[in-house]
């Protein structure tokens, strides 16, 4: 716990904290429009289950980006720093080093999609929606959007640390939001293969259409993808701590 409390004081001057209000605030309003105009035009189709769907769709932009951005930051400290030497003749166990730093990003996520969760019903009242809340889709929307997160966080602390230029991670992020945003529009055997892709298939509600009308419905994900999603991240995080623990210092 004292190491990701120092990755956090580390992180003081790294200005990740705008960038994450810039996100977070840039979402929220987007979606904000998005679904007051589609209620608007579509008052039958207004509900809790609209909100959902659409920060689903839009974390498939925005947060792998920002996932490559908050741990480029984490793992730029070191290479800039040059502080890699430092800390191994403090003999700091390279494991546990890459561990603070994977908790960090995802505690930063964490945040983040515990602030969307509390927006969504902020947003569904100021659209007078006066259905209750459903406490179990906002529940499932936070908890398959960070098995995402935890995922994408896994595989770019592993090329932020193996690749010294972040361009290269913050350009993994950029390419994983344009599939995240075009997702759906890939056959179902590719979006399996895009981790990005998850967000929405994760979603607890997704969109059906049918004579000319859209519909919001609830969706069971099952077990398959989570466990699947559970391993690869697993094998993700595994890689970059065993790259950690060999790098040549």
């Amino acid at each position: 716990m004292h190491v990701v409390a120092l990755e956090f004081f580390k992180l003081r001057r790294r200005r990740v904290l705008p960038m994450i209000v810039l996100f977070l605030g840039v979402e929220i309003l987007w979606a904000s429009f998005s679904v007051s105009n589609f209620f608007s035009r579509n008052p039958d189709s207004a509900g809790w289950e609209g909100i959902i769907t659409t920060f689903s769709s839009m974390n498939g932009l925005f947060l792998p980006i920002l996932s490559a951005i908050v741990v480029s930051r984490i793992v730029d400290m070191e290479h800039k720093g040059e502080t890699w030497r430092l800390l191994g003749a403090l003999s700091v166990n390279r494991h546990l080093l890459f561990a603070a730093k994977y908790g960090c990003a995802a505690s930063l996520l964490l945040t983040v999609v515990l602030l969307q969760t509390f927006a969504i019903p902020g947003i569904g009242w100021a659209n007078g929606l006066e259905a209750p809340i459903p406490y179990d889709l906002l529940f499932r929307f936070l908890a398959g959007t960070m098995l995402v997160n935890l995922v994408i966080i896994a595989l770019q602390q592993w090329v932020s640390l193996a690749v010294r230029n972040q361009a290269f991670g913050l350009c993994l992020g950029m390419v994983g939001g344009f599939f995240g945003l075009t997702a759906d529009l890939f056959p179902v055997f590719v979006r399996r293969l895009l981790i990005w892709s998850n967000y929405t298939a994760l979603s607890p509600v997704t969109l059906r259409y049918g004579d000319g009308t859209v519909r919001f419905v609830t969706q069971e994900v099952g077990w398959i993808l989570p466990t699947a999603l559970l391993l690869v991240g697993a094998a993700l995080y595994l890689a970059g701590s065993l790259h950690l623990s060999r790098k040549d210092i």
